[in-house]
């Protein structure tokens, strides 16, 4: 049977989570981020950074020990035996991954539409043509590229994530000259906080939100498969981004509340964009479109190539058709699954406004984690250390279990009842998909 390609080097594979991680999502919640701590917003990003990592070093201790495409799904079977826990881990992971790429589609096909100025006068189910049909081309172009091979997918990445850093690098280097000039502690004034104190549940509120920047270092150990000596290269690529995305983070929240009052920003539908046209209004408004495009395509491109992978995987593993765990055998690449993938995440251009459904697979997100830290527990516990490989201690999975679940908690109290019960009916629905699976039952291989 065809194998994937052990292709990825370290350097590559610390470049892919860059991308994976910062993403567009940076470029828009500084200013939301604002909104909520004022200019000690970077308290938040602090607090997310630390949550962030210690689930990321879990997620590092297992691509060393189990470097597998659907890695979060197999560890969570091998340490509860459990089939159908392992089918929804990977199904929601999946299920996330679908309907970024979707939203992320659009976005791409908003910001070109702005710079072509195309309308066809027609629309379908309240989506206008234009904007369907430059999606539907841009997910082409994706799907055509990850089915190219992973080399080639790690280079459009390598470039993407390099012009998205490159306007988080500019607004730091445009913006520094006004670090000191602003007390970074002041609060927003509020009906319910009418002394501005910095309170545990506005520090909660901010981090919640903050901690969404960080999401991506997951999609990571769904490629562990094709890193080569994954067991050492995939936790120095893995800790490396996400200190580099950290540092960044950290920099640009001090940067654009120095630049720009924090109650500009919270109202600026651009916040960056507001802050390099304080400080350099020399640079193109048009050089942040693009870059914009770049940050997006990119998130498109990380979760196609993750949820392709989480598919061959999931099938690999006995739980979803084999033919989802057929490799191209000279692309060496999940074909039949990135078909599939394109033609769901298609198929949504046509379902309108799916802003709710995002966020959604973010608290689904956030199960996960705690599902795969309190995974990674139960095999140290059983199993301990595996010799050679890295090893978090076991303080580690169990802060990040505890920490997964108060951002849970935090989630569901700050968003309407939309977006939980939009959660529970997919894992829902993925549980009665594993019902009517006919892999249901199904031994998952150990090795």
């Amino acid at each position: 049977m065809t194998s994937l390609n052990r292709a990825i080097g370290p350097g590559q594979m610390m470049l892919y989570g860059i991308g994976s991680m910062m993403g567009a999502g940076i470029y828009g919640l500084v200013g939301k981020a604002a909104g909520i701590l004022g200019s000690a917003m970077w308290m938040a990003f602090l607090v997310a950074m630390v949550a962030a990592l210690l689930t990321g070093l879990s997620y590092a201790s297992i691509a060393s020990r189990y470097p597998k495409a659907a890695g979060a799904a197999y560890a969570t079977h091998r340490a509860y035996g459990r089939p159908w826990l392992s089918y929804v881990v990977g199904l929601a992971v999946v299920a996330s991954g679908i309907a970024s790429s979707a939203t992320q589609s659009k976005v791409v096909a908003l910001n070109l539409n702005s710079l072509l100025g195309w309308q066809t006068g027609l629309s379908v189910a309240g989506v206008p043509l234009e904007i369907i049909l430059l999606a539907v081309g841009f997910l082409m172009l994706v799907g055509a590229v990850v089915y190219r091979g992973i080399s080639e997918s790690l280079w459009a990445n390598t470039v993407c994530t390099l012009i998205e850093a490159g306007g988080l690098v500019l607004v730091i280097a445009v913006g520094f000259r006004f670090w000191g000039d602003t007390d970074l502690t002041q609060i927003p004034v509020t009906p319910a906080n009418p002394d501005g104190a910095l309170t545990g549940a506005l520090l909660l509120q901010g981090a919640v939100l903050t901690f969404f920047s960080f999401l991506g270092f997951e999609d990571m150990l769904n490629v562990s498969e094709e890193v080569k000596r994954p067991e050492r290269n995939m936790p120095i690529a893995m800790i490396g981004a996400m200190l580099i995305v950290s540092v960044l983070y950290l920099a640009v929240s001090v940067t654009a509340v120095s630049t720009v009052p924090w109650q500009e920003l919270a109202e600026a539908p651009a916040p960056l964009r507001a802050v390099v046209a304080r400080a350099a209004p020399w640079f193109p408004a048009v050089g942040f479109t693009f870059i914009t495009i770049a940050a997006v395509a990119n998130t498109a491109l990380v979760n196609t190539v993750m949820g392709s992978r989480m598919l061959y995987g999931l099938s690999r593993q006995g739980l979803l058709p084999a033919a989802l765990g057929k490799v191209h055998g000279r692309r060496r690449t999940p074909h039949v699954a990135i078909l599939v993938l394109f033609v769901i995440i298609a198929l949504l251009q046509f379902a309108g406004d799916i802003t709710q459904l995002a966020g959604a697979t973010v608290l689904l997100l956030l199960i996960v984690f705690t599902i795969v830290n309190a995974a990674l527990v139960v095999l140290k516990r059983r199993d301990g250390d595996m010799p050679g490989r890295f090893n978090a201690p076991v303080l580690v999975p169990m802060l990040g279990a505890a920490v997964c679940l108060v951002m849970i908690g935090g989630q569901v109290m700050q968003s309407d009842w939309r977006g939980p019960a939009i959660a529970i009916g997919m894992i829902a629905a993925i549980g009665i998909a594993y019902l009517l699976s006919p892999q249901r039952g199904k031994a998952i291989p150990e090795t």
